[in-house]
């Protein structure tokens, strides 16, 4: 059973600088991505409504209920907050009209204002709330940017994959996370990584313990969080096991429903992982664009084959 996620309105309230006029005194917690413009819902229809839902006023909205005279305009709003709405946020720094303040505190619904126009509040409201409720797991790993790419680096605990990290700041690539990795799924294309927030900035070094990065590497060596373009597996090298030599076969790993292109890697002394790491971020950014050089060796070697 997928698990549900909360926000608190009290960080929409900080992230978005919004004006209070009328909080309650607990915290309310928001569930849902998806927001409303409660146009219909003021007119009367209340089918289909979804009263889990941040409600979003606009200047139609305002407009309509501002012809009104102030009895029918309430029972319009009456009706409105007795749904029991989580939120209700009025864009545009529109005036606050006296019987919604009433009802606010009758019902003791939070109402907001910010300055922000409409859609552009409602857009940017919808994509913090699809990162802070999305599906999320935990991985143990080690999620690192190189050369824009995200990379999530898998394998068995004393495998290299912090020291590679390093190597990686060394170079002037960054860390995300160490050890844990927290991946959300944003969109349906994309996951985002990002380190629990008692551990950022840290990594776990054997024989030497705790690394702080930041301190040590400079705020340039770190990073919050990054979207997860490649996956690579590490793994200690096993002779006799055949490895992808050509990158003919596509690979992927499944995280939370999402195919994401992965290698698996074989690690043995002398390898120099940080820079086969960084190959392997440029081969992918160039996959995506469409080159795949395989393919195009493959292509040459046949065109030989025929003449």
């Amino acid at each position: 059973m997928a698990e549900n996620f909360t926000v608190a309105l009290s960080k929409i309230i900080n992230e978005f600088k919004l004006e209070a006029i009328h909080l309650p005194n607990k915290e309310v917690l928001i569930d849902s991505a998806d927001v409303n413009r409660p146009g219909l819902q003021i007119v009367g229809f209340y089918d289909y409504f979804d009263s889990s839902r941040i409600q979003i006023l606009g200047k139609v909205e305002n407009s309509y209920l501002e012809d009104m005279d102030s009895a029918e305009r309430y029972a319009h709003l009456k009706n409105f907050f007795e749904k029991r709405v989580p939120a209700i946020i009025v864009a545009r720094g529109i005036p606050i009209l006296p019987e919604m303040l009433e009802l606010a505190k009758e019902y003791d619904t939070p109402v907001l204002r910010t300055n922000i126009s409409t859609s552009a509040f409602m857009s940017a409201l919808i994509a913090f709330l699809n990162v802070e409720l999305a599906p999320r797991i935990t991985r143990h790993g080690v999620l690192v940017e190189v050369y824009g790419e995200g990379i999530l680096i898998l394998g068995e605990s004393g495998v290299g994959k912090s020291e590679a990290a390093v190597e990686l700041m060394k170079r002037g690539h960054r860390l995300v996370a160490d050890d844990a990795v927290e991946i959300k799924k944003v969109s349906s294309k994309a996951l985002v990584g990002s380190a629990p927030e008692i551990i950022r900035h840290f990594i776990e070094i054997r024989g030497i313990g705790i690394v702080d990065v930041k301190k040590i590497f400079g705020m340039g060596a770190v990073k919050d969080t990054e979207k997860i373009d490649l996956v690579i597996h590490l793994e200690t090298w096993q002779k006799g096991k055949q490895y992808d030599r050509l990158g003919l076969v596509d690979e992927y790993t499944n995280i939370l429903g999402l195919d994401i292109p992965s290698l698996t890697i074989p690690v043995r002394p002398g390898r120099n992982l940080a820079i086969i790491f960084e190959v392997a971020a440029m081969n992918n950014r160039q996959r995506r664009m469409g080159y795949n050089a395989a393919e195009e060796l493959n292509k040459r070697v046949m065109e030989q084959v025929n003449l």
